[in-house]
């Protein structure tokens, strides 16, 4: 379908060209690439890769070359061919349509709030009351301490690029010292005390280690288009997007892959757990500092929840921008893509995700034990993996656009033609794919069954758990009909978008 000669799929609204006079032009390849560090190097689950030992770095450096490096390829082509506001929702919206991109923001968007009032808040408070001070569950404080740090992820959000930028911007420098020092402090750790080298058959690659690992490695490497959600206010997108995007790319692994060896070498697999691992391991080794590691362990852990404080804040930046252009292209109602005037940013979006951050909190906070507690875990849990699922449909958008928009300039395009961009469409879906369906069926070919039920959640049933998950998804993609439908009046006003290549 086409109106006036140009495809319906790449027309722009009037409200969103009104809308886009707000921006102002603040991110810059400075930014850009402290940006993407936050939103990539998670610290919160380099524990539990290294809690599973040699397996754990193995399949962080086979995911690192067969799908960290094909996707930062996918993203330096589109990010700089089509530096538009939104990023990751154009995309999809000039590849398929706008019914799709709208549900897919939806899946998108919604995953973040969550993580941050679920995940996020709940770790920082335990943060701070293992180092600091003691924080009661339930108490007045704890209560305090979760809504200070979803409030001030939102807020940072809600202030212009201008601003708001320098919180990524100290996040990426926490995580630069708190791994460069405990990397350095574990060498010297092991020099004293020994290695705990693993055992060459624990290097060996297993099916039970690749179904437990590659979807939880897959979740910590995405990020990469986070930043172009915020293309119109970049300075020079067209230049500076891949040349951060490859940069990023080798620090991230780095930042990733030294305090996973570290722990593997050094801390022998039982003493590891969980999402505190990191924080055990670094207490471990700061051993060495003898009377001084309390007060180098409160640094680190200072550190710790800056990084977490930045997470939040930087994914809140670019997923609230995606679904705010999503509103405002008329798969939205109107208001909820709203810029402000004062501060160039989509404040209602930034509101409505602070509105359900602060909802989860207090559910997770007051649920206690028992099987509606265990009925919102897995709840939470499925709608983290919509992030994963939204990638379905983002990354096959970049033969499609390699198509049908051939003629627009590409400053830089995947290497080897179509099938350079195939190979690349292909390998970042399967495993999107792939950590999906693990994702939806846990114990997927595992211990030698199509479906093991020992991977899930206690006390949760194989039918419980699908109901679940299917009862998620459905409810999401109604929401998205539903914004579709209250976004009705804003498509009427269809109009040339400026920023797309005609033909």
């Amino acid at each position: 379908m086409s109106v006036q000669g140009i495809e319906v799929a790449d027309l722009t609204t009037a409200a969103s060209l009104e809308e886009k006079k707000k921006l102002r032009k603040h991110f810059g390849r400075f930014d850009i690439f402290f940006f993407l560090i936050c939103t990539i190097v998670g610290v919160d689950t380099i524990g539990q890769m290294a809690s599973n030992g040699a397996q754990g770095f193995l399949w962080l450096v086979f995911m690192c070359v067969f799908f960290f490096i094909p996707y930062g390829l996918f993203t330096a082509e589109l990010g700089s061919t089509f530096p538009e506001e939104g990023g990751a929702y154009v995309w999809t919206r000039m590849a398929w349509g706008r019914k799709v991109a709208g549900l897919n923001s939806i899946f998108y968007w919604f995953a973040n709030p969550v993580w941050i009032g679920a995940t996020l808040s709940l770790l920082a408070i335990q943060t701070i009351s293992d180092y600091f001070f003691n924080i009661e569950a339930g108490s007045i404080l704890s209560y305090s301490v979760g809504l200070i740090y979803i409030w001030f992820a939102v807020l940072s959000a809600v202030f212009s690029f201008g601003v708001g930028k320098w919180i990524p911007t100290i996040g990426a420098f926490s995580r630069i010292i708190m791994i460069g020092l405990f990397s350095i402090t574990t060498v010297i750790y092991g020099i004293q005390n020994g290695l705990h080298f693993p055992s060459a058959g624990d290097w060996k690659p297993t099916w039970p280690a690749f179904i437990a690992l590659v979807p939880l490695v897959f979740y910590n490497l995405v990020g990469f288009e986070v930043p172009s959600s915020a293309g119109d206010e970049m300075k020079n997108p067209k230049r500076d997007v891949p040349f951060t995007i490859m940069r990023a790319m080798l620090v991230s692994i780095l930042l990733y892959g030294l305090p996973v060896l570290a722990i593997v070498m050094v801390v022998p697999a039982e003493q590891i757990s969980g999402v505190s691992g990191f924080l055990d391991a670094i207490a471990t080794v700061f051993t060495v500092y003898g009377g001084a590691a309390d007060v180098m362990l409160k640094f680190m852990a200072f550190t710790f929840i800056m990084a977490l404080v930045s997470s939040g804040a930087a994914w809140l930046m670019g997923a609230d921008r995606t679904e705010a252009i999503a509103a405002i292209d008329g798969t939205g109602p109107r208001w909820l893509g709203q810029f402000s005037s004062r501060y160039g940013t989509p404040v209602n979006v930034n509101m409505a995700s602070g509105i359900v951050s602060t909802l989860v909190f207090f559910i997770a906070v007051n649920l206690g034990d028992g099987s509606t507690s265990a009925a919102f875990s897995v709840m939470i849990g499925i709608v983290l993996l919509f992030t994963n699922l939204s990638y379905l449909v983002i990354f096959p958008a970049i033969v499609k656009l390699r198509k049908s928009h051939a003629h627009a300039n590409r400053p830089y395009a995947v290497p080897g033609g179509m099938a350079g961009v195939w190979a690349v469409a292909i390998i970042t879906t399967f495993w999107s794919a792939f950590a999906s369906l693990t994702g939806i069926f846990p114990g997927l070919f595992s211990n030698g069954k199509i479906l093991d039920d020992s991977a899930l959640p206690e006390g949760v049933t194989r039918g419980q758990y699908t109901s679940y998950v299917f009862i998620a998804i459905g409810v999401t993609l109604l929401v998205g009909v539903i914004f579709y439908y209250l976004g009705g009046s804003t498509r009427k006003e269809l109009v040339k978008d400026p920023q797309v290549p005609a033909e």
